[in-house]
């Protein structure tokens, strides 16, 4: 092996030994952050959204209504109301996140055939609980509809099998690919997860780096692999690339061994994806480093870029609804492609041929990082920090 290569990492090595941080913010921040986001949605989806109803009939109907909203699981009925300003100073103060009025005569109206009104209101200024409320509240509207035009039909004759031909003249079977139990959880836990743990070691490479240029002491690093920046690099990130290869393999055996997340796919291609994705998120902050090696500009950029993949990642929104600037923007971060890799390998079940692509996206991002590393050079040969 090159003496310069040996001796960059035990330099590496002894300041990750002195600088407690390098453990708390490599090991412990990832897997803390990891366990919390598997930990959020465990149920799987976050059932049970507090809300209300105002029930202006106060009958035997209304009453059978509201215990059909309580049933459903998505709703949790805590309050009863006899207003709408009460229910709505309520969502305004973050109690409930929704609230189902039933209209005056609701029962009257039902049996005299006319059509009784139900409003629903829900929150979407928190759009998770509001979503789900809306979905509850929706589905014992159209639930109720349904059973009232049933017991009309009924009365005029009809048989029950001649109503459910009306009332549903198609089934609908339903096959959920990938995820049939709509697991929030296989999707966003982790998404969110090594979301973060990229964001978490691009800063700390680029802190690696810069740290050297602001104390003055990236002279006497370059010296130490010889005057040979691509060795110099690759010493001081080895054993960082080692730990997050080993903390990332730790939340996969979590995920897929004590969660029992599905891997429909192969599970040594995931593990070679989590490799790559590795090595890409490092190479990408070596770059920015490289571009801006500068401390405050190089760790303000990375944070910008890691916090905005959360929301450009496709994670949560598809990539294709979004506009065409924003979208380019979820393909020059690595965790985008370790996602694509993730969903079509582990829930879809795809063969890596089909996702090869996306191996070789992550290939790139080492050539990009090492292609501005002559700046990074001189900006080692003559460090200049400014605050």
């Amino acid at each position: 092996m090159n003496i310069g290569i040996v001796d960059s990492v035990k330099r590496e090595l002894r300041r990750m030994v002195t600088m407690p941080m390098y453990l708390v913010f490599m090991v412990l921040c990832p897997i803390g952050c990891g366990l919390i986001f598997m930990s959020l949605l465990n149920a799987g989806l976050p059932l049970r959204t507090p809300a209300a109803v105002v029930d202006l009939d106060h009958s035997e109907l209304s009453r059978q209504v509201i215990r059909n909203l309580n049933s459903n699981e998505l709703v949790d009925v805590q309050y009863k109301f006899e207003s709408y300003s009460d229910a709505l100073a309520y969502v305004r103060e973050g109690k409930i996140f929704g609230f189902f009025i039933i209209s005056r005569d609701f029962e009257k109206d039902a049996l005299a055939g006319k059509k009784p009104t139900i409003d629903l209101y829900s929150n979407m200024t928190y759009f998770v609980p509001g979503t789900f409320a809306f979905k509850g509240f929706k589905l014992v509207a159209v639930s109720t509809t349904g059973g009232l035009a049933a017991a009309k039909l009924a009365a005029v004759g009809l048989t029950p099998d001649q109503i459910t031909a009306l009332s549903v003249p198609v089934d609908i079977d339903i096959h959920g690919i990938g995820n049939p139990w709509t697991n929030y959880s296989y999707y966003l836990s982790p998404s969110f997860t090594f979301a973060t743990v990229a964001l978490l070691m691009m800063l700390f490479t680029v802190f690696s780096i810069t740290v050297e240029i602001k104390h003055s002491t990236s002279p006497q690093w370059l010296m130490t692999a010889k005057g040979n920046i691509a060795v110099a690099v690759f010493g001081k990130l080895l054993p960082q690339t080692i730990l997050g290869i080993i903390v990332c393999f730790l939340l996969e055996a979590v995920m897929f061994g004590f969660l029992h997340f599905p891997m429909n796919g192969s599970l040594w291609w995931m593990l070679v994806a989590t490799v790559l994705f590795v090595i890409a998120t490092q190479s990408f902050a070596v770059m920015v480093a490289s571009i801006l090696p500068n401390p405050r500009f190089a760790l303000s950029v990375v944070s910008l870029i890691g916090v905005l993949t959360f929301s450009f990642g496709g994670f949560s929104f598809p990539v294709e609804k979004m506009y065409g600037a924003i979208a380019a923007f979820s393909y020059i971060v690595p965790i985008r492609y370790w996602f694509l890799i993730y969903v079509n390998i582990a829930l879809n079940g795809f063969d890596v041929y089909f996702v090869r692509f996306y191996f070789v996206a992550l290939l790139i991002f080492p050539y990009l990082g090492m292609a501005f590393l002559w700046k990074l050079k001189k900006a080692c040969l003559h460090p200049v920090y400014i605050p």
